[in-house]
C-alpha cells in the first residue's frame, strides 16, 4: 500500500548525497530481498516439501507480477505517482538477482542446509 501514496509533501532530510538513479537502486534491492523471502517462505510453509527450483520459480513470478501491477495502480490510481517501466524492470531484475543468489547459497558448491 505505500507504494501508492506519495510522500513528496513530508520534510524528509535528503542531505548531501546525489545518487544517480537512486530510486531504481532501491527498487532492485527491494525485489531482491523480496525474492529471497518469497523463496524462503514458499520452503517453510511447506515443510521443505516444495523444491528449490519450483520455490524461486513462485517466487519470481510472484514478485515481478507483484511490481507490475503496483506499478499498473500508480498509474491508473494516483495522482501524485509515476509509473515507470523502468521501475518495474529493476524490480524485475532485483527479483531474478534475488533468487540467483539464493540458489547458489543453496547449491552443490556451497550447500547451506533448509532447517525447520
Amino acid at each position: 500500500m505505500l507504494s501508492l501514496f506519495s510522500f513528496s509533501q513530508m520534510d524528509l532530510d535528503e542531505g548531501n548525497w546525489n545518487i544517480p538513479y537512486a530510486d531504481k537502486i532501491v527498487h532492485f534491492l527491494f525485489y531482491l530481498m523480496f525474492a529471497i523471502l518469497c523463496t524462503m517462505m514458499f520452503r517453510e510453509r511447506t515443510q521443505g516439501e516444495m523444491g528449490i527450483a519450483k520455490a524461486t520459480r513462485s517466487a519470481v513470478v510472484l514478485a515481478i507480477s507483484y511490481g507490475i501491477l503496483i506499478e499498473v495502480l500508480q498509474y491508473t490510481l494516483t495522482t501524485d505517482r509515476m509509473a515507470e517501466w523502468a521501475d518495474a524492470l529493476a524490480n524485475s531484475l532485483g527479483a531474478f538477482a534475488g533468487i540467483g543468489l539464493i540458489r547458489w547459497l543453496f547449491s552443490k558448491e556451497k550447500p547451506l542446509k533448509w532447517k525447520f
